[in-house]
């Protein structure tokens, strides 16, 4: 990868990054719960393609599988955190008397 490259694909983390802080910031709070389920939709998405990377093989296979297998772990962890939280805030809009 030349300095080119590096340059260009730093500026769209960083562009992304700002992206994501602004639209973040404006969500009015009864929008949360909508965007965190949208939002494991996307983490399991990438949860497949960790799937994919840990199981390819190649030059690299071994550097392919450690980092496949940290993104799984690192995927999954967002997946289920994710509908924890979800969980988590959907009980708080029940009734008090009401039951599972």
């Amino acid at each position: 990868m030349d300095g080119h490259t590096l340059i260009y694909l730093l500026f769209i983390l960083l562009l992304a990054t700002f992206l994501g802080l602004e639209l973040i910031s404006k969500v009015p709070a009864t929008l949360h719960t909508p965007l965190m389920s949208g939002s494991n939709a996307i983490s399991g998405i990438t949860l497949l393609g960790a799937i994919s990377l840990a199981g390819q093989s190649g030059d690299n296979s071994q550097l392919s599988t450690l980092l496949g297998f940290a993104a799984v772990i690192f995927a999954m962890t967002n997946v289920v955190g994710g509908y924890l939280v979800t969980d988590r805030m959907l009980e708080m809009f029940k009734k008090k008397g009401s039951k599972k």
